[in-house]
């Protein structure tokens, strides 16, 4: 049997994805599984590892894409025995879910309900998983706390506003005008960073700062934030939009700079967050997490903005919209239809 599957040939521009159709189903090793993929996304880290920026990621091209997915158990493996063909899984793949089908590793699986939606669900794996880990994992902030979110109408920043606010937090985002309506009925402060100064419009609302700051942005943005910090602030930045979209930056040169920074004494910290690097350290929090996430959204306390839902063979289309910066929210990507 056949099946679809889309690929970058080399790393570089949208150009690379190529769709292609494999003769043979994958066959699951010991301990694995094969899944009919549902759903996967198209993010910012899915442009960065297309364009070969993605610190995390040593595999050399051609490979399918695709850093988070739902599906349903096709086939087991010698040994494996955790799950039952039908049931529903995720897992955060890194590479590999811009695929019909794909064989992982059984103890990397999550069990997910079967009663949401498989797009509102592949919501939670990357995008509010890496929310809340900064918000609780990294930064643990209280409740009440003022913070700002940059890039705060995007995939991340909708989610950290959504969880910010069942803690109370008075949070602040900057993004492009566009995207300041979303923001508001969020319940986050919208401050456009194309012509405000974002450092001076937080000092005039909250007087001596954030804090915690959370910037995806990296380069000289970085500086500034660190800027708005009060005292015993965290800054957590946790991407490279600068290096990979505006081509300048270096991101070794972050790594660098927020190491001094916690080297020199100013009462303030930094982190740099990485759920893949994250995952390894803890592989428990991952499923923790996320499974905690999943109650949120059976109780409808969270809900993911997808922007988008485009068959998987628009995967090319999708890098594309995330590279111009006009994505309110998620890109899903439909790889198969949910089974009647």
């Amino acid at each position: 049997m056949s099946y679809k599957r889309v690929v970058i040939t080399k790393f570089g521009s949208a150009r690379v994805i190529k769709s292609i159709e494999e003769s043979n189903l994958p066959e699951p090793g010991f301990g694995e599984v094969r899944i009919k993929v549902l759903v996967t996304s198209a993010a910012f880290t899915d442009v960065m590892i297309r364009e070969g920026k993605y610190p995390d990621l040593k595999k050399k091209p051609p490979f399918s894409p695709g850093y988070d997915m739902v599906g349903i158990v096709d086939k087991l493996g010698e040994g494996a025995n955790r799950f039952k063909v039908g049931q529903r899984v995720a897992d955060l793949t890194v590479i590999g879910s811009y695929s019909e089908y794909i064989c992982l590793p059984e103890n990397r699986l999550t069990l997910v309900p079967e009663d949401l939606d498989p797009a509102e669900e592949v919501c939670l794996i990357l995008s509010y998983l890496t929310a809340y880990q900064m918000l609780h994992r990294v930064a643990k902030v209280k409740r009440g706390q003022p913070i700002l979110i940059h890039g705060a109408g995007g995939a991340v920043g909708t989610a950290m506003i959504q969880l910010g606010k069942l803690l109370d937090l008075e949070i602040y985002g900057t993004a492009s005008k566009s995207k300041h309506e979303l923001i508001a009925s969020l319940g986050a402060v919208p401050i456009d960073y194309q012509t405000e100064d974002f450092v001076e419009r937080i000092k005039t609302l909250t007087k001596d700062g954030v804090d915690a700051c959370f910037d995806p942005i990296g380069g000289d943005n970085l500086k500034r934030s660190f800027r708005v910090l009060r005292q015993h602030g965290i800054l957590v930045s946790y991407g490279f939009y600068n290096a990979v979209i505006r081509k300048s930056g270096g991101i070794l040169i972050d790594f660098l700079r927020l190491k001094l920074w916690n080297i020199l004494p100013n009462d303030r910290s930094t982190a740099f967050y990485s759920i893949a690097a994250l995952r390894q350290k803890h592989p428990t929090w991952f499923s923790e997490d996320l499974s905690e996430l999943l109650n949120l959204l059976a109780q409808r306390k969270i809900e993911p903005i997808i922007f988008k839902r485009m068959p998987l063979s628009e995967a090319k289309q999708a890098h594309e919209l995330i590279e111009k910066g006009k994505v309110q929210g998620k890109i899903v990507l439909n790889v198969a239809p949910m089974p009647v």
